[in-house]
């Protein structure tokens, strides 16, 4: 299988396992990653997803030329043909973690940079060579990095192809934290429990807040997440996590 999805607890695990191939996405591991995915977003007793690569070497090297270019020419004209992901089409609020193991490249930075959290390897490099090969980014790469890192940073990524290593991008906050490549599962595990800690529809009103806000003007976002809140006010987590608190023990949440 392309996708290795597992479960544990309440945390889902997406390995990209094509090792072989630098964990390059060819049609087969999308589509399998975009059947897991809907799985992990209707699984009421998943609550937080992390994304990682197989081996050592690679997160995800972007996508297999030699399986897209015949799909991408036959489709260049319907840019739905592809199944929805987390880059384009899937609405998905649990939060997700990229546990960046090695490469980021072209299709692999831009799954990491679908995520909400991203731990590094001290080996990992990250870019966009599209242009390169003479063409750009087409899974987000060209509209989530500006708005995740200064322009001047973006613009070196995306207009000269070349990667940067773990270091410069913890610099420019591309990524959250980075450690020795061992440790960048069980890493993204801890912060993964941590999430698990919170209420858990707050996590995700909190995630689609952030999202759907950032086009809006202060005004509009204001009342975006006033709505998203007087939701919560009338959840059982909420009355369960103000209990909790005040009789001093750790709440009991259920997504409810």
């Amino acid at each position: 299988m392309a996708i290795d999805y597992k479960k544990e607890g309440r945390i889902a695990i997406f390995t990209i396992n094509r090792p072989e191939a630098m964990n390059a996405l060819n049609v087969e591991a999308v589509r399998g990653l975009h059947e897991a995915m809907l799985d992990f977003r209707d699984d009421p007793e998943l609550w937080v997803g992390i994304i990682t690569g197989a081996g050592e070497r690679a997160f995800c090297a972007g996508a297999d030329i030699k399986d897209w270019l015949p799909f991408n020419k036959e489709h260049r004209y319907d840019p739905w043909s592809a199944p929805p992901s987390i880059m384009r089409g899937l609405e998905l609020w649990k939060p997700l973690i990229a546990a960046i193991n090695g490469l980021a490249l072209g299709g692999g930075l831009e799954m990491a940079l679908a995520c909400d959290i991203r731990i590094a390897a001290e080996n990992a490099r990250l870019g966009t060579p599209e242009v390169t090969l003479g063409l750009i980014p087409l899974w987000g790469g060209t509209q989530r990095l500006p708005r995740m890192v200064p322009w001047c940073k973006a613009a070196e990524i995306l207009l000269m192809g070349k990667p940067i290593d773990a270091q410069e991008a913890y610099r420019i906050g591309l990524v959250n934290k980075v450690v020795p490549q061992a440790e960048v599962l069980s890493t993204a595990k801890e912060w993964a429990e941590a999430i698990c800690q919170a209420g858990p529809l707050a996590v995700r009103a909190a995630k689609e807040a952030m999202i759907m806000g950032y086009n809006l003007t202060l005004e509009d976002g204001l009342r975006l997440e006033n709505s998203l809140g007087a939701y919560l006010y009338g959840t059982e987590d909420f009355a369960e996590g103000t209990k909790a608190f005040v009789e001093k023990r750790k709440p009991n949440y259920k997504a409810k």
